[in-house]
């Protein structure tokens, strides 16, 4: 998960390898990821574990990313593959000059998963509600937006809204003393709150608005590989699905291989997080990976619109050519 009061690792010894390294054959494939390891991840980790990389040819190296990110690192072409969001390929791929040569392939997640967490005697039950609170806000145009949207829609004031600098290391925390809301994931912040027994009040933003019913995570690779490697983009995201039906499947078992290659996590919130993602990896779409394009453009003309990203993108972006059927 991205931003969610985690303190960011740079080096994990569990993992494969701890930088992007160099390539030393085409079927060598490095996956950059887009925080430490969580279950946003736990399909790659389970392709790795039982050797669905292999079936495919394919000698694969997840690491972890630098501090700008993962897109830089694969639109440079130093990952063939990396992890990151909608939001933030968006105005990447929308520069009008030097815009980064990247597509998203797979949707980790069938539906957005993110949202506003408070405590549950916060008084925050609707966006409104956030009005003379104090929200922890990344301070970016595209966060600004989404609160300033939510609030105004439900009848809120936003400028009432506190907006303060989001620096929380622990949510939680946080929570108890410095602010009054915060955006996170339901599957891990959520989950964390329930083995902790916190009570937490929580609006599903995607719920609230469907243009903020976009993906979040997607896997991304670089438009000229693609291009030039259109088979191994197949076997790699072929594996991939697998390992993302077994914790479909099996969320249990796909949480231990997890904790095998991040031991430093909560195997409590791990596993309470694998259970919940179980059903929405593929959601209601008829296979893993699926992006649909309704969505997907309904999101990027909402960016459009609100002068988030500097060129229409709608159509742009995603591809789901080299998903198995």
């Amino acid at each position: 998960m991205k931003k969610l009061g985690i303190v960011f690792v740079c080096a994990l010894c569990a993992l494969p390898v701890c930088a992007a390294g160099n390539r030393q054959n085409k079927n060598d494939i490095r996956v950059v990821l887009d925080w430490t390891p969580n279950t946003n991840h736990t399909g790659i980790y389970v392709a790795l574990e039982r050797g669905y990389f292999s079936d495919a040819g394919l000698q694969v190296s997840i690491v972890q990313p630098p501090e700008d990110g993962a897109l830089l690192l694969v639109a440079a072409g130093n990952a063939e593959f990396g992890i990151d969001f909608q939001e933030t390929l968006g105005p990447a791929i929308a520069k009008k000059s030097d815009a980064l040569p990247l597509t998203a392939v797979a949707a980790i997640i069938n539906h957005n998963t993110s949202g506003i967490m408070s405590l549950a005697n916060s008084g925050i039950n609707r966006p409104k509600d956030l009005a003379g609170k104090r929200f922890a806000s990344w301070e970016t145009p595209f966060y600004t937006a989404i609160i300033r949207t939510l609030v105004s829609d439900d009848g809120g004031d936003f400028n009432a809204v506190k907006m303060i600098p989001n620096n929380a290391t622990d949510a939680f925390s946080a929570l108890e003393t410095d602010i009054d809301a915060i955006w996170i994931y339901y599957a891990w912040d959520a989950m964390a709150a329930a083995v902790n027994g916190t009570n937490i009040a929580y609006l599903d933003i995607g719920q609230l608005n469907p243009v903020f019913d976009f993906y979040t995570p997607v896997i991304v690779a670089n438009t000229d590989f693609i291009a030039k490697n259109p088979d191994i983009i197949r076997q790699f995201l072929g594996a991939v699905s697998r390992g993302y039906q077994d914790a479909i499947s099996d969320p249990a078992a796909a949480a231990r291989i997890l904790l095998k290659h991040a031991p430093e996590l909560d195997p409590n919130l791990v596993i309470r997080s694998q259970e919940y993602l179980a059903s929405r990896y593929k959601g209601d779409s008829y296979r893993w990976g699926e992006i649909d394009p309704v969505r997907w453009n309904r999101f990027y003309d909402w960016m459009y619109r609100n002068n988030l990203v500097e060129t229409t993108i709608v159509g742009r972006g995603f591809s789901n050519e080299f998903l198995p059927e």
